[in-house]
């Protein structure tokens, strides 16, 4: 197993450290939310770092197509759920609700489109957008928001859910149109 792939399995497995220190955090006990940063900070780190080894060691492989996304939409899931069931922090840091309905459900549909789009093509390669990346980043950008108790949450918030719609559509849109050329080409034969 090379780095890259490593790297991903370490930041699945940094996921129950940060739900455990967003469930063990009281205002009394403020430090425990700089851990969570830590943890999700070192995550974020693994992703940037593992995605540049695959790049530029030219280790992309199958596995990791498949386990960095897993890794990152297992990471961003579980933060956004956590940390907007979280009746721990007040209230203008909470995530509101629909952040994670919009986050979750983008992803549930890319996930059943690809497996979709796998069972039409017989082989797909997943392969991140710059829209997709920046959605990413706003979406990173957010739990840290969260974390370090940042005025204007709502504004980064509604930020994160445009571009997260926006990203969804675009890569709706392209799955519709390689579902097309598959339909084409079995019209043809």
């Amino acid at each position: 197993m090379n780095l890259a792939n490593k790297l991903s399995i370490f930041r699945i497995l940094i996921i129950p450290f940060f739900v455990a220190f967003i469930i063990y955090y009281t205002p009394e006990k403020d430090y425990i939310r700089f851990w969570a940063l830590a943890f999700f900070s070192l995550a974020v780190l693994s992703d940037a770092v593992d995605g540049f080894v695959a790049r530029v060691k030219g280790e992309k492989t199958v596995l990791g197509s498949i386990i960095d996304p897993l890794a990152d939409k297992l990471l961003l899931t579980t933060c956004f759920i956590t940390l907007s069931i979280s009746d721990k922090f007040p209230f203008e840091y909470r995530l509101p609700p629909w952040l994670p309905i919009a986050v979750i459900s983008r992803d549930v549909i890319l996930v059943i489109g690809a497996v979709i789009i796998h069972m039409g093509l017989g082989n797909l390669q997943v392969s991140p957008n710059k829209l997709g990346k920046v959605t990413t980043f706003f979406q990173m950008l957010t739990i840290i928001w969260v974390l370090l108790k940042m005025p204007y949450l709502k504004i980064i918030c509604y930020i994160t859910v445009f571009f997260t719609i926006i990203s969804g559509l675009t890569y709706i849109a392209n799955g519709r149109r390689l579902l097309n050329q598959v339909v084409h080409i079995n019209k043809k034969t």
